[in-house]
C-alpha cells in the first residue's frame, strides 16, 4: 500500500509561483513513476506532469510546458511541482499520483494506482 500526502497549495495572483510537494510512504515501484493531475470544477481530471522513478525522465502537458517543473527525490520518496507564471486557468485541485509501471499511456488518470487527497491551487486575475 502507498500513502500520498500533498502540501503547498494556496492562493496566488496571476504571474506568481507556488511549489507543491508530495511525500509518499509505503511501497516504492522502481519501474513506475510519480505525477500530478488537476481537476477544475465541472471538468475532468487532467494530466499535468510526471517523472519516472528509474531514469527521471519528465513529461508535461502542453498547457504547462515551460512554466511548470517536476522533480523528485528518490531517497525521500518525494515529488515536487514548481509552478511559475501561473494563470487563472491553472486554478484547480491538484492531485499527486503514483504509477506502478511506466508506459506511454501516462496521461490516462485511470491507469495510475495511488492518489493523494488533493490540494487546492487558486490563481486570481
Amino acid at each position: 500500500q502507498v500513502q500520498l500526502v500533498e502540501s503547498g497549495g494556496g492562493l496566488v495572483q496571476a504571474g506568481g509561483s507556488l511549489r507543491l510537494s508530495c511525500a509518499a510512504s509505503g511501497r516504492t515501484f522502481s519501474s513506475g513513476g510519480m505525477g500530478w493531475f488537476r481537476q477544475a470544477p465541472g471538468k475532468e481530471r487532467e494530466f499535468v506532469a510526471a517523472i519516472t522513478r528509474a531514469g527521471g525522465s519528465t513529461h508535461y502537458a502542453d498547457s504547462v510546458k515551460g512554466r511548470f517543473t517536476i522533480s523528485r527525490d528518490n531517497a525521500r520518496n518525494t515529488v515536487l511541482l514548481q509552478m511559475d507564471s501561473l494563470k487563472p486557468e491553472d486554478t484547480a485541485v491538484y492531485y499527486c499520483a503514483v504509477r506502478k509501471w511506466w508506459d506511454s499511456a501516462y496521461v490516462l488518470s485511470r491507469l495510475w494506482n495511488y492518489w493523494g487527497q488533493g490540494t487546492q491551487v487558486t490563481v486570481s486575475s
